[in-house]
């Protein structure tokens, strides 16, 4: 596990290719989300290094979204991020834009989460509460089988993580609600903190 970057450094990073709420709040849930699963699954003592290749993720995918995990690549080597991170990042484009397969567990959850925290959280903007603290797998379950809902959020992908993992879809559903919940309140403060400080 590389030390060549800390969070602060890939938060930096995230941020000068990173412009618009939507992409830097997706950034920090699946930086959240990873770290949780890092918690959950015994891998406790790297959850910052499983954060960052989450805060990481997306990181070519506000300019050049036609080359997304492909620019990343040259991105992240530019300023020098190690290649234990660079192809653990770009690994979430497998069989989409690169054949870099997801290898580790870590991969693998990014993979199979990334997708899935954008479906849970247009599920969660629509609720009275608006939030995660509240909601259930099985309003989660409905809305993956209605395929115009969160169109952009793809079904398969989803599916072939869990797959990838040897876990049910409802498993999947399931851990990446509480890891969501796990770090709601904190995205929530700093996403009002950027909108202050603008």
């Amino acid at each position: 596990m590389s030390e060549a970057i800390n969070r602060e450094e890939a938060r930096r990073l995230l941020e000068k290719y990173n412009r618009e709420a939507f992409h830097i709040q997706h950034a920090l849930t699946v930086e959240g989300v990873m770290k949780w699963y890092a918690e959950d699954l015994g891998y406790g003592k790297d959850a910052e290094y499983w954060g960052i290749v989450g805060l990481l993720h997306d990181i070519d995918f506000e300019q050049f979204p036609e080359a997304h995990c492909i620019k990343a690549q040259e991105i992240l080597r530019e300023n020098g991020v190690p290649e234990d991170i660079i192809h653990a990042v770009c690994s979430h484009g497998y069989g989409l834009t690169v054949d870099i397969k997801p290898e580790h567990e870590m991969e693998k959850i990014l993979f199979a989460a990334d997708e899935l925290t954008g479906l849970i959280w247009a599920a969660a903007i629509i609720r009275p509460s608006k939030s995660v603290q509240d909601m259930e797998a099985k309003s989660v379950k409905k809305k993956f089988k209605t395929l115009n809902f969160a169109a952009g959020c793809s079904r398969e992908v989803i599916e072939k993580g869990a797959e990838m993992l040897g876990w049910d879809l409802d498993r999947l559903i399931e851990k990446t609600i509480l890891a969501m919940r796990s770090c709601e309140a904190e995205i929530t403060a700093e996403m009002g903190k950027m909108e202050n400080d603008k």
